[in-house]
């Protein structure tokens, strides 16, 4: 009976020394809990990264918005400055023109004897005028004995003709019209033969 005892009592401890933690069982519990705590972790860390993500969103947005209401001010500055200095490059390449024509008044008033020397004055005047606006685009719209085009020209009257060519025809031209740039600036005002 001491045997069995003996064989009872060692196979009791060695029912509680299984019940003491081993390396293995720590390890996997160790496991087991990390996994439940990622599992945790993972059901709040969607929420937190869309809050994350949402804040990111919204500082960009909120700098870009803030970006082009700056580049739309910019813009408009720009554009008020470019108006208002525009017309710049023309008004200085017309600045020596409007030194011959006080030049022409100046010599009028001394010397208004030689009407020819005053007429060559004023056809160089108006030659230096029309080579300047020429180089900024601008041409003179060449009417007289063309036909009547209500893109370029605009009909004060209409005079009854003999000659059945000039019918439709300019015949003369009371302003002259002008193009900048392949654009009518000012049509040309024209009487057509009818």
């Amino acid at each position: 009976m001491k045997f069995f005892k003996k064989n009872k009592m060692q196979s009791n401890k060695e029912v509680t020394d299984t019940n003491e933690p081993t390396p293995q069982d720590e390890l996997l519990n160790s496991t087991e809990e990390q996994k439940v705590e990622e599992q945790q972790n993972t059901e709040e860390n969607p929420a937190d990264l869309l809050k994350e993500e949402l804040a990111i969103a919204n500082d960009k947005y909120i700098r870009l918005y803030s970006d082009f209401e700056n580049y739309k001010k910019r813009m408009m500055r720009e554009r008020v400055d470019l108006i208002k200095t525009a017309g710049a490059d023309v008004i200085a390449s017309l600045l020596p023109v409007l030194d011959d024509l006080e030049r022409a008044l100046k010599s009028m008033e001394n010397s208004a004897t030689d009407v020819n020397a005053l007429k060559d004055g004023v056809i160089l005047i108006q030659t230096k005028l029309k080579n300047q606006l020429s180089q900024h685009g601008l041409q003179p719209i060449d009417s007289l004995n063309k036909p009547f085009d209500t893109d370029l020209h605009e009909a004060i009257t209409n005079l009854p003709v003999d000659d059945e060519s000039k019918k439709g025809m300019v015949i003369d031209e009371i302003e002259k019209g002008y193009m900048l740039n392949d654009k009518v600036l000012r049509h040309a005002k024209v009487v057509v033969g009818g």
